[in-house]
This record gives C-alpha cells, sequence and structure tokens, in this order.
C-alpha cells in the first residue's frame, strides 16, 4: 500500500513570501513538502530548505533531474508561487531497451 505524506499551510498571501512544494516518490512512499519561501528562490534552495535530503539520503542532486509540475528545469529556476518542485528517480531500465526486447518477444 501506497503512503502519502501531505503538509499544507495555509496562509494569507503577503508579497515578500511565496508558497512551494518539494516533492519525491520512492516505490513505497510519496512525499509533499510545503514550505514559505522569499520570492525569487531557486529549485536548489527549496529542495536544500524543505529538508527532503535529509530523510531520503539516495537523493543527488548533481545526477537526478528535477522539474516543476512535470516540465524538466535547471537547478537555478526561480520559483513562483505555488510551484510544485519535482525531484526524478533514475529510471531502472532503459525504455528503447525495453521496447525492443518487448518487440522480439512478441515476433517469436
Amino acid at each position: 500500500m501506497q503512503q502519502m505524506e501531505y503538509k499544507v499551510w495555509r496562509v494569507r498571501q503577503r508579497a515578500d513570501v511565496i508558497n512551494v512544494e518539494v516533492a519525491y516518490a520512492t516505490a513505497d512512499e510519496q512525499v509533499i513538502l510545503a514550505l514559505q519561501a522569499r520570492p525569487g528562490i531557486t529549485v536548489e534552495e527549496a529542495i536544500r530548505r524543505s529538508g527532503i535530503q535529509q530523510r531520503f539520503v539516495e537523493i543527488d542532486l548533481t545526477r537526478q533531474k528535477v522539474g516543476v509540475f512535470s516540465r524538466p528545469v535547471e537547478l537555478t529556476q526561480r520559483l513562483r508561487n505555488n510551484d510544485r518542485v519535482e525531484i526524478y528517480r533514475p529510471l531502472r531500465a532503459d525504455p528503447k531497451e525495453m521496447r525492443r526486447q518487448r518487440a522480439k518477444r512478441e515476433a517469436q
């Protein structure tokens, strides 16, 4: 069974604060952490401030891709209010190779 942790803080919007979320999922668990930050915070800064790397020590920002709402972005991307930063896990298998193997099996 998949567990999901979701923390939300409802706060009146101030001009000097934005609300962002940082999301990461393993095969067994999905975590979305909400935080408030100054406008102009980068993806990397939001990830570090969220504390998600302490919870999931396997996260390596030098190797893993990140995105905002499923759109790949650089760590230096500036965030806007209500953005959700997603940290993507590496693929376990190459999709092209998996299609080749499947086509080969089906041809037999």
